[in-house]
């Protein structure tokens, strides 16, 4: 990671994101991109911040394409986009801002053992804990309060970047994190930074996107204030009902398999900003690339 001020003054920071999404234990995949780093600011209140009012997330109708590879021109029938935090916003389109809220970036690893080691989790050896699916990305320690509060004020400068470019929400990945780390966190820590950091959002004036952690039922929506879902493969692993009971039609949902996409685009309980991308999420100039919508 670089500091903020250096790197979104200067634009995107280092290459940007070629993979696409990892397959965890639990079978949900996940699109971790690139982002600035940032250095933590002094540890406020060990209290969360109070509730916040929800903001309006993607417009009603609006299909929205999942360009983490990078960016690129959408094409006809594409009314939104969601691009990695050291991108820039689609002009006259919703955009959404990729941000890794509760993990490293594979790039960031040194700089949050360097400056932020106690903001790392540490497994039973008291080495940093990984995630299986990405053994390049450490987890962020959520343990307590007073790291939470830590960890949100390094994330939430890339919150409060994502609207300084001009984005309308941001999405938080890696929420689910507990669920790979060996019950060293858990669900509540994991709902409490993410209270932190949608009050960071709404106080910059975005929307704040749940990614994935269809477990959560209401409780990301009424306790983190989450205003929209970004959901991954929910057609394929029968979760789309967990997101849209909760946001309504305001859930993004990237299918990568291409039968779990045709029985999402004939089901029209299916939200209805639903699209089928390549693995790498790749832009059009590259082989792989696929982007289909209903």
């Amino acid at each position: 990671m670089v500091a903020v001020a250096l790197a979104l003054a200067s634009g995107c920071t280092g290459e940007p994101p070629s993979r696409g999404p990892a397959l965890d234990p639990s079978g949900t995949t996940r699109s971790p991109a690139a982002v600035p780093q940032v250095s933590a600011a002094p540890v406020p209140s060990d209290a969360a911040p109070p509730a916040t009012a929800p903001r309006p997330g993607p417009p009603a109708g609006v299909v929205v394409d999942y360009q983490l590879g990078g960016g690129y021109a959408p094409p006809a029938g594409i009314g939104g986009v969601v691009r990695d935090v050291t991108d820039v916003p689609a002009p006259g389109l919703w955009s959404g801002c990729y941000v890794n809220g509760f993990q490293t970036q594979p790039d960031a690893r040194d700089t949050w053992l360097g400056q932020h080691p106690d903001l790392v989790l540490r497994d039973g050896s008291g080495e940093p804990a990984v995630d299986p699916g990405w053994p390049d990305e450490l987890l962020l320690d959520t343990s307590t309060a007073a790291k939470r509060a830590a960890i949100a004020e390094v994330v939430g400068a890339q919150v409060t970047a994502c609207a300084q470019r001009g984005f309308d929400a941001v999405e938080l990945d890696n929420l689910d994190s507990w669920t790979r780390s060996d019950g060293r966190l858990t669900q509540e820590g994991a709902l409490d930074l993410a209270a932190r950091l949608v009050a960071v959002g709404h106080a910059a004036g975005l929307a704040v996107g749940q990614k994935n952690a269809p477990e959560l039922g209401a409780r990301g929506r009424d306790e983190a204030g989450f205003d929209f879902a970004v959901a991954e493969e929910c057609r394929r692993y029968d979760e789309c009902a967990a997101y849209t009971d909760v946001y309504g039609p305001a859930v993004l949902d990237i299918e990568y398999d291409v039968d779990a996409f045709a029985a999402a685009c004939a089901d029209p309980r299916q939200p209805v900003s639903t699209v089928l991308r390549d693995v790498g999420l790749s832009t059009p100039e590259d082989a792989g690339y696929l982007l289909r919508t209903c």
